[in-house]
């Protein structure tokens, strides 16, 4: 089995010196993409949750994933990350690593972030703990919380807190806050992490419009920096965010491209949108 590697992104370099914001040093991204999904398949007795389901994720993008009920938008998470084992097919982060050969624990390690639809919470401790036991340090729960952050890392503590919205909020218990406010929480906890790609399931189920707006924002202050996948049903909120949409239907994809042309697929009208 390959162990999962220190990892940093390689960029390819360019005229300029620069490479995408979303990396820094052992991923290999010197044809662009990050993540390659080649004709995955995943049956579940009998049933192909995932039918030859292939695309590709560059480097800092944003991209919103899209379709049905049962189109594979779950399962498509589920192998990304580990939790799920691809019956046939390839999936490399950038040009070396295998993820089928890593564990999920090991998948989480080098760098890809979930989020689940449901946010996870120590509600019982501060909005300014959870996100010091989420940093990334080989560290338990009791040495994290008793022992003094660094300079350092105090003030990566405090741009969190900024950049989450959560900066007066910081010495509240986490269970008091709003359904919105523990999102952005939890996904503040997940940056913490410095993930290449971060993949969020449903983000603003539930939260008022002003929080919805709110965390468009955010997402949207995410790309370049990080690899982001939504996978989302509010259309509206996928409008405000999508550069690339990507539409899944029984387990494949089904169309691909900036949101008008993805509107506009007679494809795609019928089998979600709808006229």
């Amino acid at each position: 089995m390959m162990h999962a590697p220190d990892l940093s992104i390689t960029p390819s370099g360019d005229a300029t010196g620069m490479a995408h914001a979303a990396v820094s040093g052992a991923i290999d991204i010197s044809h662009g993409p990050i993540l390659y999904v080649e004709g995955v398949s995943v049956s579940f007795d009998g049933f192909k949750a995932l039918n030859d389901l292939s695309f590709t994720l560059d480097a800092g993008e944003l991209r919103c994933v899209i379709g049905p009920n049962g189109a594979g938008k779950t399962t498509m998470m589920d192998v990304i990350t580990g939790k799920t084992r691809a019956d046939s097919g390839r999936l490399f982060l950038g040009q070396t690593i295998d993820l089928t050969q890593l564990t999920e624990y090991e998948i989480a390690r080098i760098g890809i972030g979930r989020k689940f639809q449901k946010p996870t919470v120590f509600e019982n401790h501060t909005v300014t703990e959870n996100l010091e036991l989420a940093m990334k340090a080989d560290k338990g729960v009791w040495a994290t919380l008793f022992n003094r952050l660094s300079a350092a890392q105090h003030e990566q503590v405090q741009a969190m807190l900024a950049r989450i919205g959560l900066r007066e909020r910081a010495d509240s218990l986490a269970g008091l806050l709003s359904h919105g406010q523990k999102q952005w929480l939890e996904i503040g906890m997940l940056l913490m992490q410095d993930p290449q790609i971060l993949l969020l399931d449903e983000p603003v189920a539930g939260m008022t419009d002003e929080e919805t707006e709110r965390t468009a924002e955010l997402l949207q202050s995410l790309a370049g920096r990080h690899t982001v996948v939504v996978v989302e049903h509010d259309m509206g909120f996928v409008s405000s965010i999508a550069r690339t949409v990507t539409v899944l239907h029984e387990g494949r994809v089904l169309a691909e491209g900036p949101m008008d042309k993805v509107q506009n697929d007679e494809r795609v009208i019928e089998v979600y949108l709808g006229r």
